[in-house]
């Protein structure tokens, strides 16, 4: 019996000495392909921030998605709002603004809706499993000789609480911290 025993313990301490070596090998080998680029390489361009002294806002482009006029006011709004505080612009403008022509390093942010569902507040309350809301809008910021520094897709969403209105917050905090880390 003891000779069983010495065995199992050998093989088990083999086998955790094995996943050990193998974690610690992973983490080394991700740990080095995530090592920060050369300079002048294209990694180390990606992650250089721009800079930007304005950014005018354009109103939501609907495209073919029928978005309630409420949505629409309710987004610029708050992303007007979420984009003052990363004060990372010294002016930010709105649609139409005479003063932003004379900003010499104006960057523009234009928003085309993607999809949206306008979800139901009373069936999230009830049930917390359908209901949600969501919008997903393609945010392009282009700077003034119009050259593209940001295109994506950005989705907010309210999926337990809140009333549907509230996506639009989701949707403009996450394009502030886009802001946040490109500028």
């Amino acid at each position: 019996m003891e000779k069983i025993l010495k065995s199992h313990t050998r093989t088990t301490l083999s086998v955790v000495l094995t996943v050990v070596l193998t974690l610690v090998l992973a983490s080394t080998f991700s740990l080095a392909a995530g090592s920060p680029a050369a300079p002048g390489s294209d990694d180390a361009k990606s992650t250089e921030k721009l800079s930007a002294s304005a950014i005018q806002i354009q109103p939501i482009d609907p495209g073919d998605v029928p978005i309630p006029p409420d949505f629409r006011v309710a987004v610029y709004e708050n992303l007007i709002t979420q984009i003052q505080k990363t004060g990372k612009f010294q002016h930010v403008y709105r649609s139409g603004d005479k003063d932003a022509a004379s900003a010499p390093d104006l960057v523009t942010l234009t928003m085309v809706t993607q999809s949206f569902n306008k979800g139901s507040q009373k069936k999230r309350e009830v049930t917390t499993v359908s209901g949600s809301s969501q919008i997903t809008l393609k945010v392009h910021i282009t700077d003034h000789a119009g050259k593209t520094v940001v295109d994506r897709d950005v989705q907010g969403k309210v999926r337990f609480f809140g009333e549907n209105l509230r996506v639009t917050y989701d949707f403009s905090k996450k394009v502030a911290k886009i802001v946040n880390d490109t500028f």
